[in-house]
């Protein structure tokens, strides 16, 4: 994955309605920082960052911190801050609460999901295979789509979960799970599509046992594909 797809994965945070700027600021160093424009390790100079992100010295200290609870910045006390590093231990641990989570939301959305949910769902996988079939054909410019339509296809697998606090917990996970995709800089090719392909069946059918093992394999193979591509300490 080019460098310029990722700067424009990150710049592609759109603003949301009676947000303050400090809110607008503390999405774009997120996606910046998951999206490996900022990169691990790195340190995080305030009065730089500051004329990036147009915003006080003191307001981005406060956004930093806010971004210690995601673990995607460490503070290193009168130091300043830095992006927190890519480590294979990090990996294998966002992948196994990705799966967790992502599975009892899962079974908790089959059970509740409605005709309006099913929609969602069907929405959602059209235009994440759109973007996938793109790509495999060689339109590697449709990457920022693909990563902005792989999230919302498997949020509308689980949206009918009925709990945000579920909800938020997995999309934290799964964006600093997506790091790891973005700093590896590559597609993983038609498994992707095939995995997705098979759990949106699964879904439409109720079927959790088969989404479950979908879903284990999905981010599974993903971890050994990071894995091959980087080396992690």
């Amino acid at each position: 994955m080019a460098r310029g797809t990722q700067e424009r994965a990150a710049d592609a945070v759109p603003e949301r309605t009676g947000e303050t700027i400090g809110d607008v600021v503390f999405r774009r160093v997120r996606a910046d920082i998951i999206a490996g424009v900022l990169a691990p390790g790195s340190k995080i100079k305030l009065e730089q960052a500051k004329e990036r992100y147009s915003i006080s010295v003191s307001s981005l200290r406060e956004i930093l911190s806010r971004l210690t609870a995601e673990n995607l910045v460490r503070a290193e006390g009168q130091k300043g801050f830095e992006v927190s590093p890519a480590s294979e231990q990090e990996l294998r641990e966002l992948a196994d609460l990705r799966i967790v989570l992502e599975v009892h939301a899962m079974e908790r959305a089959f059970a509740a999901g409605d005709l309006e949910w099913e929609g969602r769902v069907v929405a959602a996988h059209h235009k994440l295979a759109a973007a996938e079939r793109s790509i495999l054909s060689g339109d590697a410019s449709r990457t920022v789509d693909w990563v902005r339509s792989d999230w919302e296809f498997h949020r509308s697998i689980v949206s009918a979960c009925h709990s945000e606090s579920l909800m938020m917990n997995l999309s934290s996970v799964f964006d600093r799970f997506l790091r790891y995709h973005l700093l590896a800089k590559s597609f993983r090719g038609q498994a992707v599509a095939d995995d997705h392909r098979a759990l949106f069946e699964f879904a439409l059918a109720r079927d959790s046992k088969g989404a479950k093992e979908i879903i284990h394999r999905h981010v599974m193979s993903g971890v050994e594909h990071i894995l091959k591509e980087m080396r992690l300490a």
